[in-house]
């Protein structure tokens, strides 16, 4: 599966005590606080690679992510993750542990398929809700509001990734914490060999290095990772994050010839990037023994299959084909349903053409944020103020406009004075617009 296998515990002796200790909870909440900055790195991310117009409504999105996502996740996403699998619904999802307490906590066994879950969601919904205005038209062009702000993003978010992959074997005592070095390791090792395939690619097809090239393919490499950082030896980490973030983005032509439009990356890094990462495992693993801790506790790993490449032959293969079917279709079905819903009720689902032309930060949030050189204009607008406000705009577009004009003229004839250039034109065209 698409994580870093946790070990299993079988039925310690009474006698020994082999249940999470201080340290584990130490381990695991540091992690978790880690973690959590991913949500700014995302923002930030997402932000930086969208118009500025719609800027601070990413920002404001990924904050609900953690108000109303946590919300539901307490109240059902922890039963249907961790609910009883013995139940009639076991064969579907968990069920139970809902509203969850930690004082009736029962005994945990994950699998985590999100980033699979994640792309195919995106997937669903950009096709959904088609493209942007303009953003396949024969002008159109991909609008990034400020690439150093998402290349901080990415850092943000690469820096979680090594707690959110080395944590998730819950404990570090009783020698497990050999478990979150090795996972460490493969997975700085798959980012590092995704990183040269990415400069590598991006500077042969584009003769620079793009910046949204560079995090869709690091951020291929990182989920690339996810599924057998654990077991992967340093070689097998570096080919597997390099071929993740090949394929990621061999998937950037593809979205476009099927005029996708996706923004922030979606689709190369979570659909593309967490296939391969499902089934690198089927391929590389080799199950070496790794039982920790005192013998009396048995802890080991779950099974003794190993990859196609050390004679496990195709039938993991196999099993990891049928699960990203399963989750992609799962995934794909309720997403349909959600934004089915949400499209034909009261709330609606997306902005009008003329809404997304003023921006998401006005319509949303009463703001503006365009840059107009070094002067930002930022504040609380009504319809007077935004009136002048797009006025002024058009206004210093046009005296710019006329300025590089001047300065064409200028550099072409060799004269030390401009010739004179007709104003009426440009202030007719200022009186149209407003």
């Amino acid at each position: 599966m698409n994580h870093s296998q946790p070990t299993v515990r079988l039925k310690p002796d009474k006698h020994i005590d082999c249940n999470l200790s201080q340290d584990d909870g130490v381990w695991m909440m540091g992690s978790s606080f880690i973690i959590f900055t991913m949500t700014a790195g995302f923002g930030l991310l997402e932000a930086g690679r969208v118009s500025s117009k719609d800027e601070v409504n990413c920002m404001v999105k990924n904050v609900f992510d953690v108000i109303f996502g946590g919300l539901a996740y307490w109240m059902f996403g922890y039963g249907l993750t961790f609910g009883d699998s013995q139940h009639r619904f076991g064969k579907f999802f968990g069920f139970g542990e809902f509203f969850f307490d930690p004082e009736r906590m029962s005994e945990d066994d994950s699998t985590d398929e999100v980033h699979l879950v994640g792309g195919i969601s995106g997937l669903v919904a950009t096709s959904y809700l088609k493209p942007r205005r303009n953003r396949f038209a024969r002008n159109g062009v991909r609008t990034v509001s400020d690439p150093t702000k998402a290349i901080l993003g990415f850092l943000m978010i690469w820096w979680g990734w090594l707690a959110f992959n080395t944590s998730s074997n819950y404990a570090v005592t009783h020698g497990q914490w050999s478990e979150g070095m090795r996972s460490a390791v493969g997975t700085i090792l798959a980012s590092a060999g995704g990183g040269v395939v990415t400069v590598v690619i991006t500077r042969f097809a584009t003769k620079k290095i793009q910046m949204d090239m560079l995090i869709d393919g690091m951020l291929a490499s990182l989920v690339s990772s996810t599924g057998g950082c654990l077991y992967f030896t340093p070689w097998q980490a570096t080919i597997v994050g390099a071929i993740g973030s090949a394929i990621a983005l061999g998937a950037y032509p593809v979205t476009e010839w099927l005029k996708i439009d996706d923004p922030v990356g979606v689709i190369p890094v979570h659909v593309v990037g967490s296939i391969w990462g499902m089934m690198a495992p089927a391929i590389f693993v080799y199950r070496r023994p790794m039982n920790f801790g005192p013998p009396e506790c048995n802890f080991q790993t779950s099974d003794g299959t190993n990859g196609l490449l050390y004679g496990g032959g195709f039938s993991l293969l196999f099993l990891q084909l049928m699960v990203v079917f399963v989750i992609g279709t799962y995934a794909a079905v309720c997403s349909f349903l959600i934004l089915f819903i949400m499209q034909h009720s009261p709330v609606g689902l997306r902005i009008s053409k003329y809404e997304e032309e003023l921006g998401a930060d006005l319509i949303e949030h009463g703001l503006a944020g365009l840059n107009l050189m070094t002067y930002t204009v930022e504040k609380k607008l009504d319809a007077r103020t935004l009136s002048a406000v797009l006025m002024m705009i058009i206004r210093w577009r046009s005296k710019a406009r006329l300025g590089a004009l001047r300065r064409r003229q200028i550099h072409d004839s060799g004269l030390a004075t401009p010739k004179p250039v007709t104003e009426n034109v440009e202030m007719n065209v200022i009186h149209r617009r407003h």
